[in-house]
């Protein structure tokens, strides 16, 4: 057993995630979103123009979504939206 004065203790620090998110956005989304572009074009194909136009909505409401949690204007938007009711 070793005293408490010689152990060192290792830890992390200053450890971000921005290289990961950077990645992410970088690579992951937009295959994502490509993906997403050929299943629109294949079922716009099938000839079944709603269902395309009922999933572009729910696809530019994810992206909204998507942008605000990417750029942090969380807030910002959130007072945006409260003003809109509260004048």
């Amino acid at each position: 057993m070793t005293a408490p004065e010689s152990l060192s203790l290792w830890y992390a620090q200053n450890l971000t995630t921005n290289n990961l998110q950077g990645w992410i956005q970088g690579n992951i989304i937009p295959l994502i979103l490509l993906g997403i572009a050929i299943i629109l074009l294949w079922i716009g194909g099938r000839g079944d123009n709603a269902g395309v136009a009922r999933r572009s909505v729910g696809l530019l409401v994810g992206l909204i979504a998507l942008g605000i949690a990417v750029s942090n204007t969380g807030p910002e938007v959130g007072r945006f939206l409260a003003s809109l009711i509260t004048g």
